[in-house]
């Protein structure tokens, strides 16, 4: 009897694929770079139960797990290893609990974000955590790579709004962490322990979420600089000005064409930064004042405010659409580096200089706010020589973002793209403790290997 017979007699047979034309399309995540290797099956589990059968089985028959989501990570974590199985979590998608008095909601791992934020808004409440691909990546991917999005600068990561996680471990046993209450400091903080491991340390089948209550505004501005020096000095201006933005993005003079190429929205051609802002909250129009007025003092060319949420909507749509404008256009990769964001300029200064020293073709969207930013390189094919030019250029963004004091990856996480990396940004110690974390929890080391740490 083969491996995958004596699973099938663990789980039910329809959650096992192995149609190859099927396996196809759960190999690879969205990098590029990533090699994807050949899984001898896909499984799609319905319950918790399902993937502790599945995970007892793998350590029984030493059988590498790739977890995965919605296949949205742009680091290779998610990407299939050769004779591996790929656990997707795509069927497990249900709201298990909200409870719209204490603001949680207990969902499944293979519910999508943007759904959560659907399912609350009726109460009055919304889910904070927004990464670019909301609308189709899915919580337990979020929390496996501790994902980001343009509302972090107010609310913080995904990290901020989780109370509680259940998660099968590499041997099969069932760990479920936190709780449904906002303090909670009995024992060690093991569901931080999993939001950001990769799916290294375990399969995350559910969490609890923390919710919040809708604001009563919003109001949003943009703004556009002849120069990334203006534009560098408005943004160290609103950060000296004690208001707190809810949103704050930059788009870059490449961006900026490229979204103008993939969909009219009568950008700016010449501006060399283009700064979208939010704020939310009773105040919420005076805090946008404030901050265009910081605009205005550094030399802004142009910068409009509403409190319309309609035409709020419009202004954010060219942001949103940075990502996909140049992916529909190039094979490209996207970068994730973080500085202190008032050494931004300088980063967006330094990658100008990388694009023209690389030949790559560089747009540099982010989130300014927390000095998030994603240099986007854009490749004229995947061949050989185009490849090879590109992984010079993201090891002189990544060596940029550390010499500013900064981090290799702000939201996408490491996975395999970025392990080489990971040696320059933490020690010695810091990897150890680290191992020794998978080590206990994976001695077989039968959990996406070779991604994360």
């Amino acid at each position: 009897m083969n491996l995958i017979e004596t699973l099938k007699e663990l789980v039910p047979a329809d959650i096992v694929v192995t149609d190859p034309d099927t396996m196809e399309g759960y190999r690879r995540d969205s990098a590029d770079l990533v090699a994807a290797g050949k899984p001898i099956a896909v499984l799609r589990p319905r319950t918790t139960a399902q993937v502790s059968s599945i995970m007892t089985w793998a350590t029984q028959t030493d059988t590498v797990v790739v977890p995965r989501g919605a296949g949205t990570g742009l680091s290779g974590g998610a990407t299939a290893l050769d004779n591996c199985v790929v656990v997707s979590m795509e069927r497990m998608n249900s709201i298990r609990e909200f409870d719209a008095t204490n603001h949680t909601a207990v969902v499944e791992a293979g519910v999508v974000n943007a759904d959560v934020g659907r399912a609350v808004a009726d109460a009055g409440l919304f889910y904070p955590p927004d990464p670019g691909s909301f609308e189709v990546s899915t919580i337990g991917g979020n929390l496996a790579t501790n994902a980001g999005g343009m509302r972090c600068v107010k609310y913080g990561v995904t990290r901020n709004s989780v109370l509680g996680l259940e998660v099968v471990l590499a041997d099969g046993r069932v760990l479920r962490t936190g709780g449904k209450t906002v303090k909670n400091v009995a024992g060690l903080d093991l569901t931080q322990l999993f939001v950001g491991s990769e799916g290294a340390l375990g399969i995350i089948t559910s969490a609890t979420l923390r919710l919040r209550p809708t604001p009563a505004a919003t109001a949003t501005f943009v703004a556009s600089f002849p120069t990334l020096d203006a534009g560098g000095r408005a943004l160290n201006s609103i950060f000296a000005a004690g208001v707190t933005p809810s949103m704050l993005e930059i788009m870059d003079n490449a961006t900026i064409n490229a979204v103008e190429n993939y969909q009219r929205m009568d950008l700016d051609r010449d501006a060399a930064l283009l700064v979208i802002g939010q704020a939310d909250g009773a105040d919420a129009l005076d805090q946008v004042d404030r901050m265009v007025a910081c605009c205005d003092e550094a030399g802004a060319d142009l910068s409009v405010s509403t409190s319309d949420p309609a035409e709020a909507e419009m202004l954010l749509q060219a942001r949103r659409l940075a990502g996909w404008a140049t992916m529909e256009q190039f094979p490209t990769i996207i970068e994730d580096v973080g500085v202190p964001r008032t050494r931004l300029a300088e980063l967006l200064s330094t990658i100008a200089d990388i694009s023209e020293d690389t030949g790559i073709r560089i747009a540099t969207v982010g989130h300014a706010g927390d000095g998030n930013v994603h240099p986007m390189l854009l490749l004229p094919d995947l061949g050989v020589d185009a490849r090879n030019r590109a992984m010079v250029t993201a090891d002189r963004i990544c060596a940029a973002a550390l010499a500013l004091d900064g981090t290799i990856t702000g939201e996408h996480g490491v996975g395999e793209l970025k392990r080489e990396w990971l040696t320059r940004q933490l020690d010695d110690v810091s990897l150890g403790v680290q191992a020794s974390i998978k080590r206990a929890l994976d001695p077989k080391m039968l959990l996406n290997p070779g991604r994360g740490f």
